[in-house]
């Protein structure tokens, strides 16, 4: 699919800069935006700062209006969690026979959310890791870390073709791209990473610095990991036996000054993706009859800021 066309939905930290590495590496993309944001992408292009080296492109096509855009070969779906499924009604116009979208939300409950609207034909299973940011109109802050991504099929059959000229895109593109024999696997993986990194956090109101060098915070990040495999493996996910080792190494990695997106909502005062990470792990858990009382207690702590910020007391 050498003239494949690509639209990416949403214009966050993530989504800004999937468009942006794309069209630098010569891909068409249309980018839905909104706001300042649009605005300022259609008048001086998109910019993306790193430690990489700092860049502008210009979209091929940016836009409010899924219609203007037509149909794609495939959709980088990149909403928050809770708008999956506005947005999946809404990218209706960007798809046609054999178009995937690949969601890349944090939690592992978006692809059943878009295969519910979509149908199973178009959806993907995705994750990925990369620390990005809005950093104003028309700009993405990227920390600088190697980007990973993740996708498959839901049934774990071999990629469509527009599936896999979307990897092969990402690939050219700098990303570090893999197809895991068990995509859920991996998905639960990064909900295991992401749930205790964004609720130790938010709480401690701590860098992944300060969480890896103070022992109560870090033994905290550690017993939210290992609830989150408890629950994953009474769902009947198979992680390998290392996967908190693993994780907290990855943390060790880390820039030391770096946060959740989750935890950086919360603290600004915004909706954050609350319900989907860590709150989708006590629902799993007490539905599983799974004890999590350091994710009980985290989520518990965060909630009302969230009701606030929902403005729903």
């Amino acid at each position: 699919m050498p003239n494949a066309q690509f639209a990416v939905f949403g214009a966050g930290g993530i989504g800004g800069y999937f468009s942006a590495v794309l069209t630098r590496a010569g891909y068409r993309v249309a980018l839905i935006a909104r706001g300042q944001h649009l605005e300022a992408i259609r008048k001086s292009g998109l910019q993306v700062y790193s430690p990489k080296g700092d860049f502008t492109v210009g979209l091929a096509q940016a836009t409010d209006d899924p219609a203007e855009v037509g149909p794609v070969d495939a959709v980088i779906l990149a909403v928050k969690a809770w708008q999956v499924s506005d947005a999946a009604r809404a990218m209706r116009p960007l798809l046609k026979a054999g178009t995937k979208v690949l969601p890349l939300q944090n939690g592992v409950e978006a692809s059943d959310q878009l295969e519910q609207v979509v149908g199973r034909e178009h959806t993907l299973i995705g994750m990925c890791r990369i620390i990005t940011a809005v950093a104003g109109p028309g700009a993405i802050r990227e920390a600088g870390v190697q980007p990973t991504l993740a996708l498959g099929e839901p049934d774990g059959s071999a990629l469509a073709p527009s599936a896999r000229a979307l990897a092969e895109a990402l690939a050219a593109a700098g990303v570090t791209v893999s197809t895991p024999s068990d995509i859920r696997a991996a998905l639960w993986e990064k909900l295991l990473f992401i749930a205790a990194v964004s609720g130790a956090g938010a709480v401690a109101r701590a860098t992944l610095g300060e969480l890896r060098q103070c022992p109560p915070v870090r033994e905290l990040l550690q017993e939210l990991m290992i609830e989150v495999e408890a629950v994953a493996r009474n769902r009947g996910i198979h992680l390998t036996p290392d996967v908190v080792s693993r994780a907290l190494a990855f943390v060790d990695l880390m820039p030391a000054t770096g946060t959740a997106s989750m935890q950086r909502d919360i603290a600004d005062g915004k909706p954050s993706e609350l319900e989907a990470i860590i709150g989708a792990v006590v629902r799993f858990s007490d539905a599983g009859g799974v004890a999590t009382p350091a994710m009980h207690y985290v989520y518990a702590s965060l909630l009302p800021q969230e009701h606030r910020a929902r403005k729903t007391v």
